[in-house]
């Protein structure tokens, strides 16, 4: 499993798009993973034939764990592969040797190039591995290949293989656990490991890290009760379990989900949040989104309401820069944007993701329409790229959509504001004096007190609802 970056220690395996004995090309994407920024198709880096699949779909794996192994050797492949993935138990069939993901020199020149997961470039590696050495005592014993079987990691010297050092050498512990155990202030060398052949796991490090409790009077011996800590190394777990009577189904909270969950509890208990609301008139602006479609220079184009109200915010933003920021707490600084990385909210099959669009403020409103399309079918598809949700300065979620008239949204990390659009809906309205039927929505904004006043935050919305009541201030105001 490579080493995704940005703070990734794990990722869940969602499919496999091969079997063993499956011939496969250097660069040929083998399967799909999710991590907990997005869903990503990781290629072999090798030409051979798949000679055995470590773990089934389902299952979450740490980055550094050995996931496939690929017959190099130009042989045929066994006769009797490894049992079908689908029937893998990984109680009974302790991992193979994982590999440490940070990059170690090699002993002779790389040739060609190891493709790491989507987006994330390539990493150097050499296509000639010796074979893994089988654990003694382990459950999973494969059968011989008539060549050389390749871990997909990269290589390293056989002391630095993860958990599976030689006796002597440093204490036997997972990237993740050591991370684990940097970040407590543990040091291995004093861990008793309780893993298999000599393994720190997590738990040996945050028994490590509990205060010794102070002696008291005698009690009845207890079982001791476990630390709360991470899932481990890999976890087959089924989408969801549902009870003996069926009233209750129980899904686990994973992937992007889980991500989505932790940032937004962050988010609303460290910046104080504020939202104001206006309700207007945007019959002009839906009058204008029905010109643009027929206009020969939007051919081919989505037009709709989001395209305008996203221009409205960046007219908005140019006019009120300082809602275009961010708070560094540990700096204690503000950090204004001279850029806008537009986010825009998009519900999927597996939660909430919020791609942005690079620099939309330089965008023409015809680029700005081909963004939106393709940010908005990229995530239905589940193929956003972490990349595309990082850097974000502002982001509109639209709830009208599902028929609601407005909310209190929650800010994105790292973000001062963000814009709720509600429902458009018919409406009396007062319009020239007499009550007519006008088009009427609701607009909602959400911003971090700690840098954007009330003032502030007021005159953005009053400039978003003005450019959508009269949208000729798009050419007056831009």
């Amino acid at each position: 499993m490579p080493d995704v970056g940005e703070g990734l220690t794990e990722a869940e395996i969602l499919k496999w798009y091969v079997q063993p004995g499956d011939t496969v090309e250097d660069g040929q994407i083998v399967c799909e993973v999710e991590t907990a920024k997005a869903a990503v198709e990781l290629p072999i880096p090798f030409d051979g034939t798949v000679h055995e699949l470590l773990f089934p779909e389902g299952t979450t794996v740490d980055v550094g764990q050995v996931i496939i192994s690929v017959n190099v050797g130009g042989g045929a492949a066994p006769e009797a592969p490894a049992a079908p993935v689908a029937e893998a138990a990984p109680a009974a069939a302790p991992a193979p040797a994982a590999v440490a993901p940070a990059a170690v020199e090699e002993e002779a020149e790389p040739k060609g190039r190891t493709p790491v997961l989507v987006g994330y470039g390539v990493a150097a590696s050499s296509t000639k591995r010796r074979p893994r050495k089988p654990a003694t005592g382990t459950a999973r014993s494969a059968p011989a290949a008539p060549a050389e079987a390749v871990p997909v990691a990269v290589s390293v010297p056989e002391q630095q293989l993860n958990g599976h050092a030689p006796a002597g050498a440093r204490p036997l512990a997972k990237p993740p656990v050591r991370k684990l155990a940097k970040d407590l202030g543990v040091d291995l060398a004093t861990v008793t490991p309780t893993g298999p052949d000599g393994i720190i796991t997590r738990e040996d490090v945050h028994a490590a890290a509990a205060p010794t409790p102070a002696p008291v009077a005698p009690a009845p011996a207890q079982a001791p009760v476990p630390a709360a800590v991470p899932a481990p190394t890999a976890v087959v777990a089924p989408a969801a379990v549902v009870s003996t009577d069926a009233r209750e189904t129980r899904v686990p909270v994973k992937g992007v989900r889980k991500a989505t969950a932790a940032a937004m509890v962050g988010s609303a208990f460290t910046a104080p949040h504020v939202t104001e609301f206006v309700t207007f008139d945007i019959t002009r602006t839906m009058k204008l989104v029905e010109e643009l479609k027929s206009d020969k220079d939007m051919a081919g184009l989505r037009v709709n309401p989001l395209l305008l109200i996203a221009k409205a915010v960046l007219v908005a933003v140019k006019r009120n820069p300082e809602i275009n920021a961010a708070w560094d707490e540990a700096a204690q600084e503000i950090v204004l944007k001279h850029y806008v990385n537009l986010g825009i909210a998009a519900a999927t099959p597996r939660g909430l993701l919020v791609p942005n669009i690079k620099d939309a403020h330089a965008q023409t409103l015809p680029e700005l329409s081909a963004s939106l399309s393709e940010l908005v079918s990229t995530a239905r598809e589940g193929k956003t790229t972490p990349a595309a949700m990082q850097g974000g300065t502002f982001t509109i979620t639209n709830v009208g959509v599902f028929g609601v008239d407005t909310g209190t949204p929650i800010l994105n990390p790292g973000e001062s504001a963000i814009l709720a659009v509600g429902a458009i809906k018919l409406q009396p309205w007062v319009h020239k004096g007499k009550v007519k039927p006008r088009q009427v929505t609701t607009l909602a904004l959400s911003f971090d007190h700690r840098l954007v006043d009330g003032e502030l935050g007021s005159k953005f919305l009053a400039d978003v609802a003005a450019v959508l009541e009269q949208p000729k201030r798009l050419i007056t105001w831009a």
